[in-house]
């Protein structure tokens, strides 16, 4: 087998590519949580967007600060949809929790 058949049947999509790469260093989760940071404004809406002033995600835990106590009570009481919505977003299960700031 020549060099050039050998390299074309290795060939892979540089997607699949990068998804081995974080896979092998253990950082697949890791760019799971900056799309969901990423995607918040998208996920929650403007309104609770402006409001968060600070996002991590920890031990798939999900710490936000919120500026305002009345949209930060209604959240608390949203936590089961939030992270329902979160994780459908992630495809997997990559917030257990909720803490608020």
């Amino acid at each position: 087998m020549s060099t050039d058949n050998k390299r074309q049947n290795e060939e892979q999509p540089l997607g699949a590519l990068v998804g081995k790469i974080l896979k092998a260093y253990g950082l697949q989760d890791k760019m799971k949580s900056f799309d969901l940071i990423a995607a918040w404004p998208e996920l929650m809406g403007p309104a609770v967007a402006q409001r968060t002033t600070d996002i991590r995600i920890e031990n798939n835990i999900l710490y936000l600060k919120i500026d305002s106590s009345v949209m930060r009570d209604e959240l608390f009481h949203g936590k089961q949809i939030i992270i329902e919505r979160c994780n459908q977003f992630a495809g997997e299960a990559l917030i257990r929790d909720i803490w608020f700031n």
